[in-house]
């Protein structure tokens, strides 16, 4: 039976699993599996030492993870930029605007009632100029070749050059599926509002060029952050 946990960002979510894991060294088993890959892309960091189970559980993944991929890292972290930008020029403006009201003042005296009522519609048609942050998902993808004859570093290669704002590729590796045929399995996060996971699939790599490569891409996981 499929095993399903929710809100993986939260205390409870992490507390459901916690008490999961207890006396557990893995999801689904002894061993670690396609299971613990789902929830360790769930889980955004490893949890404090109120999750003890979670956190010794996640840096077993981890270390088994990071031998797949034994590259030096140089680090990686996530900003957002778009919601600074527009947020500026709402604070330049309410800065100016007062001292634009004072200038006022000392020149024509007491400012009226309508003066007051367009200054107070003035304010208010700022407010919706600090938009809300767009928010973020994890994705995991499987990527399936053709064939056991086609060049998965390739294939790779191929993925990795479809760009876009709002996309991020992450770690990848190369799974058996069976008759000398290995499929890429590989991690991306996606800034909600700028990219769909269906237009990356349908209309970049399944179509040419990457289609010389890649036969079909699942959706495994997809999780928000």
């Amino acid at each position: 039976m499929a095993i399903t946990f929710t809100d993986l960002h939260t205390e409870s979510g992490l507390k459901s699993l916690n008490d999961f894991l207890a006396g557990k060294s893995y999801i689904s088993g002894d061993k670690i599996s396609k299971d613990d890959v789902k929830v360790y892309a769930a889980v955004s960091e490893k949890p404090g030492d109120a999750f003890s189970n979670v956190s010794q559980w996640y840096e077993s993944v981890h270390t088994q993870l990071a031998k797949s991929f034994p590259g030096k890292a140089a680090g990686v972290s996530f900003a957002t930029q778009s919601a600074p930008a527009d947020a500026t020029p709402a604070k330049e403006a309410e800065k100016e605007s007062p001292a634009d009201d004072d200038d006022d003042l000392d020149l024509f005296g007491d400012e009226t009632e309508e003066e007051k009522k367009a200054a107070e519609e003035r304010e208010a048609s700022k407010a919706p100029a600090k938009k809300k942050e767009s928010g973020k998902s994890s994705v995991l993808l499987d990527v399936k070749p053709w064939d056991d004859e086609t060049d998965m570093k390739k294939l790779e290669e191929a993925v990795r050059s479809v760009e876009m704002p709002g996309l991020l590729w992450g770690a990848a590796k190369l799974v058996p599926v069976g008759y000398g045929i290995k499929k890429l399995t590989i991690m991306m996060t996606i800034v909600d509002d700028l990219v769909s996971v269906d237009t990356i699939i349908e209309d970049h790599l399944t179509v040419e060029p990457i289609n010389e490569y890649v036969q079909s891409c699942d959706i495994v996981a997809f999780n928000k952050i």
